[in-house]
């Protein structure tokens, strides 16, 4: 899970400073580092470990000039914890290429023994986009020493060329120093990807994003999600060109809406807010027919499970209450890189109110539960801030499957659902009552705002990866890399 943003403006302006905003918004997919490349007659690069507002400084944003340009914040899962591995990436020779991803590789080892190994090629990170990147720019440069130009045609070609070798989930949004701005989306199209169109006096824009949110804060008018297997390319003719080069089925993955990405966007037409509204109605609902205990109140952890619980109040027709406080200047625990950081940033994360405790049986709503670590902590405050019952709804089905595709999920021994069944899980948790929300309740809730979504990625709940390629092997590879990238982590 990472944020991106890239920008194709008129000859002649700045595209760095709507970059940085676009970043800021997408802060919340990624707080492990920064960057953003522009390009005038070269490329200017601004990277870093740190949050967005920690990393750019006034002199590197009057430094990063130029109508082209990427920028990126990382959420770790391939790759190391140094600067290095901060995107984007580009290359200078045999011609200018930069590109940012969200997502993950998923066949690296594969990758690295054709281009390291045989090939002689020496990567500057250990960030699999640098793979992508090495992968397009073969077949373009390919290309480019057929024609002696580079074509839309010999576009889609490179991007075609990544589809055939890289194997995984991502979104792609790369620019072609010279020539324009393209953006992809993985065969299956499991990674979100957005494209938007604005126009001032100085002429057209084009930008291209993980989350529509981004467009939102800069003007611009989204005009479509990329679709799987989709490429859209703007060239120096300023008209977008859209081709479809794989035909898979689209799996769109269900945690966008569940947990990642911000309520007031929208990914394949489907409203984050109001997908989250559904959540709670279909908990609500849930809760009454199993004849679950009845709270006195019902409490979101916040932030991301808001809108959910207060759809589930209202349904169920009891008060909503705001017992959490958050500490908006603590990030998201569930992306923090090691465990032993997670657990000593819930108390620094939340606060309780004990006057909407003390006494009362509480209902906390959670948009789901991973190592359940966090869970069992918020439970104990709810505790020791006098609640009399503590009860515990989640909107999404128990985790039990890793996510390779770009979620730093925890290996499956490590999740608080492998082995027990929910009410073990509700022990472990020290909650009175759990209700897990039904998977195909959860997919229909979603399904609601786009019915042409037949079918999303549910691998994390079911073990079941949409790309046929995901081995017991592989994944205790992509187990192996994670444990040891998060072991080597300073404590926070």
């Amino acid at each position: 899970m990472c944020g991106f943003i890239g920008i194709f403006g008129p000859d002649g302006t700045d595209v760095a400073p709507e970059i940085y905003e676009g970043l800021l918004a997408v802060q919340h997919r990624g707080q492990d580092a920064a960057g953003i490349t522009t390009f005038t007659d070269c490329f200017h690069v601004r990277k870093d470990k740190g949050l967005v507002i920690e990393v750019f400084r006034d002199e590197d944003m009057l430094r990063l000039r130029g109508n082209l340009g990427l920028g990126h914040v990382r959420y770790p899962t391939v790759g190391g914890d140094s600067a290095e591995d901060a995107q984007p990436f580009h290359h200078t020779y045999p011609l200018g290429v930069a590109m940012a991803h969200n997502g993950n590789v998923t066949n690296v080892a594969d990758l690295l023994s054709d281009f390291v190994h045989n090939k002689g090629t020496r990567l500057n990170s250990t960030c699999d986009v640098e793979l992508i990147l090495w992968v397009f720019q073969d077949e373009l440069s390919r290309r480019l020493r057929q024609s002696g130009q580079i074509t839309a045609e010999d576009v889609f070609s490179a991007v075609k060329n990544v589809y055939d070798k890289v194997h995984g989930a991502y979104s792609v949004v790369a620019t072609i120093a010279d020539q324009g701005m393209v953006a992809f989306r993985d065969p299956f199209g499991i990674k979100p990807a957005v494209f938007g169109e604005r126009r001032d006096e100085r002429g057209s824009f084009f930008a291209c994003a993980s989350e529509s949110v981004v467009l939102d804060v800069n003007g611009y008018h989204r005009t479509l999600d990329i679709g799987p297997g989709e490429a859209v390319f703007v060239g120096r003719d300023r008209v977008p060109v859209k081709k479809k080069l794989a035909d898979k089925p689209h799996r769109p993955c269900i945690f966008e809406w569940v947990y990642f990405a911000r309520p007031d966007s929208l990914l394949d037409e489907v409203s984050v807010y109001k997908t989250r509204r559904r959540f709670g109605v279909a908990l609500a609902k849930q809760w009454r027919d199993e004849g679950a205990p009845m709270p006195d109140v019902v409490i979101p952890i916040p932030d991301s499970s808001r809108d959910a619980a207060l759809a589930m109040a209202h349904e169920l027709g009891l008060p909503y209450r705001e017992g959490l406080v958050k500490n908006r200047y603590i990030g998201r625990t569930f992306i923090m890189p090691n465990q032993e950081s997670r657990s000593s940033s819930v108390r620094r994360k939340l606060n309780p109110i004990e006057l909407e405790f003390e006494g009362k049986d509480v209902l906390l709503v959670d948009d789901s539960i991973v190592r359940g670590n966090t869970s069992r902590r918020i439970v104990e405050m709810a505790r020791a801030a006098g609640a009399r019952k503590v009860y515990f709804g989640v909107t999404s089905p128990p985790l039990i499957a890793p996510c390779p595709y770009g979620i730093d999920m925890a290996s499956k021994r490590e999740f608080v659902a492998e082995g027990r069944d929910v009410g073990q899980i509700a022990e472990t948790l020290g909650v009175d009552h759990l209700v897990y929300l039904d998977r195909d309740a959860m997919n229909e809730a979603a399904r609601t705002g786009n019915e042409k979504l037949e079918t999303f990625c549910n691998a994390c709940f079911t073990g079941d990866y949409p790309t046929g390629d995901i081995t017991l092997e592989r994944l205790r590879d992509i187990e192996c890399e994670r444990a040891s990238r998060r072991d080597n982590v300073p404590n926070a």
